[in-house]
């Protein structure tokens, strides 16, 4: 009698399939948690300090009641900074490899100083919202003047933000398109194209307050020849031409470099269909480049709409509301932010904060229209 034996089976699991292409790699979550742990040693290396310090962890303001935090943030964030690059570079070249390592170090700095310079951006939008929501929302900031004590309000300032603005916009922006026309296409380099670009270059960096001495100094000289009274030489209009010499050249260099920009094949094809330059240009080239168009003017009111000094020296500074833009002295927001901060009242900060944040609001509402303008006017291609 035979006896079958069985040998028994050895069953091994399965191995896990090696990659060797994601070996030695750090994954997304190693990566996060080298970055929340170099901030977290930084905030304990700063938490030591203030403990051995001995000051107090917050103080509240008497006389604002506002709390104050007495920690420094930037130093916390430039150390944290600092730590994680020190310690992405060195576990990952340990780990990944010298090639890796640098390429995470250079990402990390790009980044840090990507992070760097919003800071100051966001802290800058957080503080003005904060402390111009009150001004902002009072009852009185939209429908009076500042001429009443306890009942101010910035209704003129802003009417008046509104129409030396407007006014400044409707003869730099065809003054400037026009030139930039002129350079491009009629120009080639002749001597008048190279008179236009050195003054376009010198008034480009004009100092704001020179312009607003120009603009005051032009309408004095036509008052006197008028004989007019010289003590109201201050008007809206002479606000509007002060900032005309800062805005003419800002809209020249962006609409030169737009319709530059526009490939030549477009024009080669319109003149030899028989179509003449100028309508060429006003047909082909003006809406091909309209979009940039539109940004390089919302560039430059964003350039002359917060501007002080010339408005301080050419249109003045009033309390009270003027209709008339061409006639006496019209206040605008900037002038407005100055004036009420300078009476060191509780009412006029909270004026000048409300101000402030008005004159943004403005703006962010001009990139809003370029948006859709750029959008609904550019080459269909584009959308």
């Amino acid at each position: 009698m035979t006896t079958a034996t069985q040998t028994p089976s050895t069953s091994k699991s399965p191995k896990t399939p090696h990659n060797v292409l994601t070996a030695g790699q750090l994954k997304p979550w190693q990566g996060a948690a080298i970055l929340i742990g170099s901030f977290v040693v930084s905030g304990i290396l700063f938490l030591l300090l203030w403990l051995a310090s001995g000051e107090p962890f917050y103080t509240v303001v008497e006389r604002s009641g506002r709390l104050t935090v007495n920690f420094n943030w930037g130093a916390w964030l430039a150390l944290g900074a600092v730590i994680y690059l020190l310690s992405i570079w060195l576990i990952s070249r340990g780990i990944e490899g010298p090639r890796q390592a640098t390429n995470r170090l250079v990402t990390g700095v790009v980044t840090t100083a990507f992070v760097l310079a919003m800071i100051p951006l966001l802290s800058l939008l957080f503080t003005l919202v904060v402390n111009g929501w009150e001004g902002l929302t009072s009852p009185n900031f939209f429908t009076s003047d500042a001429a009443t004590p306890g009942s101010r309000g910035a209704w003129h300032a802003i009417y008046g933000t509104v129409m030396i603005t407007l006014a400044t916009t409707i003869i730099a922006v065809p003054i400037g398109i026009f030139t930039a026309i002129y350079l491009v296409e009629y120009g080639n380099g002749n001597w008048l194209s190279k008179a236009l670009n050195f003054f376009v270059d010198v008034m480009t960096g004009i100092p704001s307050i020179v312009a607003g001495l120009f603009a005051f100094a032009l309408f004095m000289m036509v008052t006197q020849l008028g004989g007019g009274d010289i003590t109201k030489v201050n008007s809206g209009f002479a606000g509007s031409i002060a900032l005309l010499v800062l805005m003419i050249p800002t809209v020249v260099r962006s609409a030169e470099e737009m319709i530059r920009l526009v490939p030549h094949d477009l024009r080669e094809a319109s003149y030899a269909l028989g179509v003449p330059k100028w309508i060429t240009i006003a047909k082909i080239v003006l809406p091909t480049c309209l979009a940039g168009l539109v940004t390089g003017v919302l560039l430059a009111i964003a350039r002359v709409i917060g501007e002080t000094a010339p408005l301080m020296v050419a249109a003045g500074m009033a309390i009270n509301m003027n209709w008339n833009l061409f006639e006496g002295v019209m206040s605008a927001l900037p002038t407005f932010v100055y004036q009420q901060w300078k009476f060191g009242t509780d009412e006029g900060e909270t004026l000048a904060w409300g101000g402030a944040l008005m004159l943004l609001l403005i703006v962010v509402l001009f990139n809003v229209i370029g948006r859709l303008v750029s959008h609904f006017f550019s080459p269909k291609g584009d959308r």
